[in-house]
């Protein structure tokens, strides 16, 4: 007999970029023939059976789209976007495919294009190829203001049995109109077009979307305790977005004769439970109870998040429970699934710690890379000496914090006594601790929240090989075959990279004989002491077991960076080679705040530069206005130096000039104006020529 293929349905969802929708699609994409389980229960006949055997393995369904803005962003799962398309062009696009998913639980404004698209096709039922499903996502916000049950039994659940009673939230009003009308139009042939309403809880994982701001602020740890808007005590009806897509690809799978379904988890989680859970899982685990007036204050959450957060509903999907068998991934809720939401959120956000070792002999620099590591990548630094010194602190907190009558007896005990053996350690070994102790200290920092989620920078540290091994590797896991390897926990505070720093001896004794008094004191680098320390710490690199060694051995190669200058070019030359190496920041980047301080700082400091520029300016107008006044001096000066130089010349020419006419033709001349005045002639001038050729003073 011929084999029969059957073809893929076609699947619309609208808003395929948002955190709702995108997940739904790509879960209802991977979906494949053959998988559904009868909801019943019962055998099938061999004519299903081999219908599934011909189809296992391709996929159920093609999904197409629309998006709401033009990004980079890769979907390979949807065969189709549309990005703006008028009613016209997109009604179409609806009539091509076998389901339309309208998905009105995030984002309100959909709400009137999925009323029009459930009446446009309510309209077009004469011209359809063949039958078609309309699923309306709405949420339990429908059912916000519904009377209880029963006034003498408040926990009795809410089910979808009686979801004539709900009653909506002011705020979406027309999210249960739009519901009814879905409901009204699949009633007029169900056989061609079959209309259904799924009630989603609160969504959760995948990086979250309702709860974000709880598990950002939390993973962030800036904040000494998480806030709870109101009392807590509300019961949050939620369920896993996946878990919600399930619901949803059985309803298209088996159409259920309900049309109006809930779905949520097996959960009754109050608001308080959920934040503190999440903030002992990321963040510091307290929490501050606060009136929920001041979340209206919270940049980060919106109206619809803050009224969704405020709810209080004891639900129960019963249709969800009987007519399908889902495969649930968070069936008990979010407080219970935390760790697994968790791990989702830092993979989904691409949140994922940055661990380095950077190791080197003493004052190659090792300090000052790590700040700049931790700088660019916003990560912890870990020295001994403060690690050490907030340890004692913390411990030295709790036991004054000690209450006799509390549960917590044994931890303060135990603080108590690890205090006093880290003081006695520190005091009979002369500042230093024994390995052991120090292990210890180390792995509880290191597997702090604010580690695991941002990540360290060890400053010289592990200091030797075994150091290493108890820190990385104490607790190895023997698997069957009875070869070792590394547990999960030290997986978790495993370096990735470890950065080997090195200089030649010469190098580093020039570097500390600059370095400042001040400089020298605070690291301990006098000179016989620095000494001591380098030659240590030669000799021991030459041993079989040292730490680079140990990094070896767990097929981690160091990065060996050779330090020659000090120059500020070569430095940030060595810092780019790290930063490439490492890849880029995994973090939030910077908040809205700190981006308003960076403009204001790079506003404040082009002032400056631009103020710097015109006073330079104006300082070299005033400069080559007086170069150009003492050229001018030095020029009239040295024309008035000529001009004397020219006169004393002329004067010295005209000495011997001067002396023969005293002494050959003054005498003569003056006897001519004499005998001239005497005789009187007509002419005085001709006279006087005649006078002094004939008596020519050559003559004599």
């Amino acid at each position: 007999m011929e084999k029969v293929k059957q073809s893929p349905k076609r699947v619309f969802i609208n808003n395929i970029d948002s955190y709702s929708s995108k997940h739904i699609a790509k879960f209802v994409s991977e979906c494949v023939v053959g998988t559904s389980v009868d909801p019943d229960g019962e055998m099938e006949t061999e004519e299903e059976e081999r219908m599934k055997s011909n189809n296992s393995g391709a996929a159920a369904f093609q999904v197409v789209g629309s998006v709401s803005e033009k990004s980079d962003e890769d979907r390979p799962h949807v065969l189709e976007e549309y990005l703006g398309l008028d009613r016209d062009q997109l009604l179409p696009k609806l009539m091509s495919c076998d389901v339309i998913i309208y998905n009105i639980s995030q984002h309100s404004e959909q709400v009137e294009e999925a009323l029009w698209a459930v009446s446009a096709l309510h309209n077009e039922m004469g011209n359809f190829s063949g039958p078609k499903t309309f699923i309306l996502i709405s949420t339990v916000m429908t059912w916000a203001c519904s009377k209880p049950v029963d006034p003498d039994d408040v926990e009795l659940p809410f089910t979808d049995q009686i979801f004539w009673r709900r009653r909506a939230h002011p705020s979406f009003k027309q999210h249960i109109d739009l519901e009814k009308r879905v409901v009204k139009m699949g009633k007029t042939n169900r056989t061609l077009f079959s209309t259904y309403v799924v009630a989603s809880g609160l969504q959760y994982g995948m990086g979250e979307q309702v709860f974000h701001f709880f598990f950002k602020t939390s993973w962030l740890g800036q904040e000494p305790q998480i806030p709870v808007f109101g009392d807590g005590s509300n019961i949050i009806p939620t369920i896993h977005i996946n878990d919600l897509a399930s619901v949803i690809q059985n309803v298209i799978e088996h159409q259920p004769k309900p049309y109006y379904l809930l779905a949520v988890d097996y959960s009754n989680n109050t608001m308080e439970n959920i934040v503190k859970t999440v903030a002992s899982a990321l963040g510091p685990g307290k929490i501050q109870k606060k009136p929920f007036e001041e979340a209206f204050l919270t940049k980060d959450l919106s109206t619809t998040e803050i009224d969704s957060m405020l709810v209080n509903l004891r639900m129960e999907g019963v249709y969800v429970k009987e007519l399908f068998s889902i495969n649930w991934q968070c069936e008990s809720g979010l407080v219970e699934n935390m760790e697994l939401v968790v791990e989702e959120y830092r993979q989904s956000r691409g949140l994922l710690p940055i661990r380095l070792c950077v190791l080197g002999p003493p004052a190659v620099g090792k300090s000052t890379v790590s700040k700049q590591i931790c700088e660019h990548y916003k990560l912890h630094h870990i020295t001994l000496k403060e690690t050490i010194s907030e340890t004692i602190t913390q411990l030295e907190n709790t036991v004054k914090r000690f209450d006799p009558d509390a549960e917590n007896e044994d931890s303060a005990a135990e603080a108590h006594d690890l205090l006093n053996r880290l003081k006695d350690s520190m005091e009979q070994s002369g500042g230093h601790m024994d390995d052991q102790l120090l292990v210890k200290v180390l792995k509880v920092k290191l597997m702090s929240n604010p580690c695991r989620n941002q990540g360290f920078v060890l400053d010289d540290l592990p200091k030797t090989y075994e150091q290493a091994k108890e820190l990385f590797s104490a607790e190895e896991d023997e698997s069957e075959d009875g070869t070792s390897h590394i547990s999960s926990h030290s997986r978790k505070i495993m370096p990735e990279f470890v950065l080997r720093l090195d200089a030649t001896d010469a190098f580093l004794k020039d570097r500390v004989m600059n370095l400042p008094e001040r400089l020298v004191q605070e690291h301990n680098y006098e000179h016989e002491h620095f000494l001591r320390c380098l030659a240590s710490y030669r000799e021991n690199n030459m041993e079989d077991e040292t730490v680079v060694n140990y990094f070896d051995e767990q097929d981690m190669t160091p990065l060996n960076l050779e330090i020659t200058s000090s120059d500020e070019p070569d430095c940030l030359l060595l810092m780019q080679k790290i930063y490439d190496t490492v890849g880029k920041p995994r973090n939030y980047g910077p908040s809205s705040q700190e981006v308003e301080e960076e403009d204001m700082r790079k506003a404040e400091e082009k002032l400056r530069r631009e103020a710097l520029e015109r006073a330079q300016e104006e300082q070299m107008e005033v400069k080559e206005a007086r170069h150009r006044t003492a050229r001018w001096e030095e020029w009239t000066n040295g024309l008035e130096e000529v001009r004397q130089q020219e006169e004393e010349l002329l004067e010295a020419q005209s000495v011997p000039m001067r002396n023969y006419l005293l002494e050959h033709v003054m005498p003569i001349l003056t006897q001519g104006l004499i005998e001239c005045c005497r005789v009187r002639p007509h002419d005085p001038v001709d006279f006087l020529a005649e006078y002094l050729f004939k008596n020519n003073p050559s003559d004599y």
